[in-house]
């Protein structure tokens, strides 16, 4: 009976390719067989997920499978009624046609197609999804930091070929033809030999290290530079730090996703940073020079007579650089009118005193909506 490879992978047939990749890593890393050594199950579960990967993550391949139940050569038994169905056209071989239309529509269908250099192919490695917490000040300054990290990189012992060497010879499964012949109904025609890839050929056993997939785990430790700008969200690309690709193929790159702690004083909103000042009463009234706190250390601002509580003073540029980039943006100061200690008895009859000098109503004033 044909493998159901959702069931294999444990997912929807509705699922995204997100989705599938995210079932198929939890599964291979559950069942590598370097996780479970001389566990056969282990083994043979873990080829079964790599296989149930290989076609859901090809989108051809996948909806080859979702239409026909099978890629390649259909599994035995895959007639009416679990026999071989053959119909009135038994042993006629629509390969007969060489590259006529007939042969060129069932390899476009079933997957096959002309004999190629190599029994596998050399594609690229996945990428590789890290999550960094960082301090407020290194997300604003930027940082050089080292992070640890698991990868699959090329078996040291074949190189990334996954074989142990040995002589070439003929592939067993299709006589070193590197054609598989499929009976569908009552038409039969040829596809790529499915274990050789349409070579012809083998070379030798498995790699006994990496058990023939050509990739072993890897911790490693890699230098990052985290550009200044960035903030939670942000992703930093590390070319060529990603899983290693099959067979001698080029890596994926890693991609560092940020997040920011939060900062006791500033608060940020995209490039401009926020920070809240007290200030007295006199100050507020009477105007000042104080000293309050940027990102680059301490600055002077100047407060005008009668500032209220709430009102901003901007510092140009001494706010957050664009991530990359040396334009930075700017600091708001938003002050905020503290009143003088009620209990001392002198501050009581000064502001008696002021109450009578002053004497208005600002809730009565016309910008307040007093009538």
């Amino acid at each position: 009976m044909a493998k159901d490879y959702y069931e294999v992978l444990g997912v929807d047939r509705k699922s995204g390719p997100a989705d599938i990749k995210k079932a198929y890593r939890k599964l291979a890393r559950k069942h590598h067989p370097d996780l479970n050594p001389g566990d056969k199950s282990a083994e043979a579960r873990f080829k079964e997920i790599q296989e149930a990967y290989a076609v859901l993550s090809d989108p051809k391949k996948r909806a080859q499978y979702d239409q026909f139940g099978f890629v390649g050569a259909p599994p035995p038994g895959s007639g009416p009624g679990g026999r071989s169905s053959t119909g009135g056209f038994e042993g006629f071989d629509f390969s007969d046609f060489g590259s006529g239309s007939f042969q060129d529509f069932f390899e476009s269908v079933f997957g096959g197609g002309p004999a190629g250099p190599s029994r596998r192919e050399r594609s690229r490695g996945e990428d590789l999804i890290y999550t960094m917490k960082i301090g407020f000040e290194d997300a604003v300054r930027g940082v050089q930091t080292r992070i640890r990290l698991n990868r699959l990189v090329a078996c040291a012992s074949c190189s990334g070929g996954g074989t142990a060497g040995g002589t070439e010879q003929a592939c067993s499964d299709c006589n070193g033809t590197g054609r598989a012949f499929v009976q569908r109904g009552f038409m039969k025609f040829s596809s790529a030999c499915p274990s050789c890839g349409g070579a012809g050929r083998s070379w030798g056993r498995a790699c006994p290290d990496c058990r023939g997939q050509g990739l072993v785990d890897k911790t490693e430790v890699v230098n990052v530079r985290i550009p200044a700008g960035v903030d939670t969200g942000s992703k930093v690309r590390v070319p060529a730090k990603g899983h290693s690709g099959p067979n001698g193929g080029p890596p994926g790159d890693l991609y560092i996703t940020i997040e920011v702690a939060a900062h006791p004083v500033f608060r940020r909103e995209g490039t401009s940073l926020h920070v809240k000042v007290p200030i007295t009463v006199p100050e507020a009234t009477l105007g000042a020079k104080i000293e309050v706190p940027t990102m680059d250390g301490p600055s002077t601002i100047r407060i005008p007579p009668g500032t209220r509580s709430g009102q901003r003073f901007r510092l140009r540029e001494k706010g957050v650089s664009l991530a990359g980039g040396k334009a930075r943006g700017d600091a708001f100061v938003e002050v905020s009118i503290v009143p003088p200690p009620f209990a001392d008895e002198r501050v009581r009859a000064l502001m008696k005193d002021l109450e009578k000098l002053y004497g208005g109503n600002p809730r009565s004033a016309p910008d307040s909506g007093g009538q």
